[in-house]
């Protein structure tokens, strides 16, 4: 406990060093919630600190930012930010593989993010990805289509393999039809560093690495 407090005051204190006293006031709220949420065993350090530099860039931004925010009775979102009338929601991953899945590490990575895309982007206007730099996202390229040009056959597709992994909440042919990806978070602990790109820009740039499956 008293490590990950530690931590994340120490990259807290990183970050906020040269900004005014308002800016520090809401990333400091924002830090205090991730505590309160490590004493109930809800979050994790890694994750903690990706999500707390994630939130400064879009603080910076000009977003309203809340973490952990729920956005339906079974969905919790990492980052949830609020920007004029518009929203956006993004989920980190750190790139962790459970020891389950130690002999399928590509297709459990592949759809873990298809269901994230799936089920989370119908809640914000905008959706998207953080991630940090040595790990390289697994983006089906169906969401890089528009959902009219979406084949019913690469739907269903995408649909086995989610349901292969995760069934609690259902994914649903529609949901993967109409769910779209519009930007990646770029997230550098050791350089506390983020970087905003878009999702095209992103797949474009780890083509040769990135699975063309499904």
């Amino acid at each position: 406990m008293e490590k990950f407090d530690a931590d994340l005051d120490f990259i807290f204190r990183a970050i906020t060093s040269n900004l005014d006293a308002q800016t520090t006031s809401e990333i400091r709220k924002l830090k205090d919630r991730l505590m309160y949420l490590h004493n109930l065993k809800l979050v994790k350090i890694n994750h903690s600190v990706m999500e707390l530099l994630c939130a400064k860039e879009m603080i910076l931004d000009g977003y309203e930012v809340e973490l952990e925010k729920s956005v339906s009775r079974e969905l919790t979102c990492d980052l949830y930010g609020r920007k004029g009338d518009g929203s956006t929601i993004v989920e980190v991953e750190t790139g962790f593989v459970p020891p389950d899945h130690a002999l399928d590490p590509a297709t459990y990575s592949l759809a873990r993010i298809s269901s994230k895309i799936a089920r989370y982007s119908h809640y914000a206007e905008k959706f998207a990805l953080g991630a940090p730099p040595y790990y390289i996202l697994q983006i089906p390229r169906l969401f890089l289509k528009p959902p009219r040009e979406r084949e019913p056959g690469e739907v269903q597709q995408t649909k086995d393999l989610c349901d292969r992994y995760y069934t609690s909440p259902p994914i649903s042919p529609e949901d993967i039809k109409n769910a779209r990806i519009h930007a990646i978070y770029i997230i550098d602990v050791d350089g506390e560093a983020v970087r905003h790109i878009d999702h095209e820009e992103y797949l474009e740039t780890v083509t040769h690495w990135n699975y063309t499956r499904p």
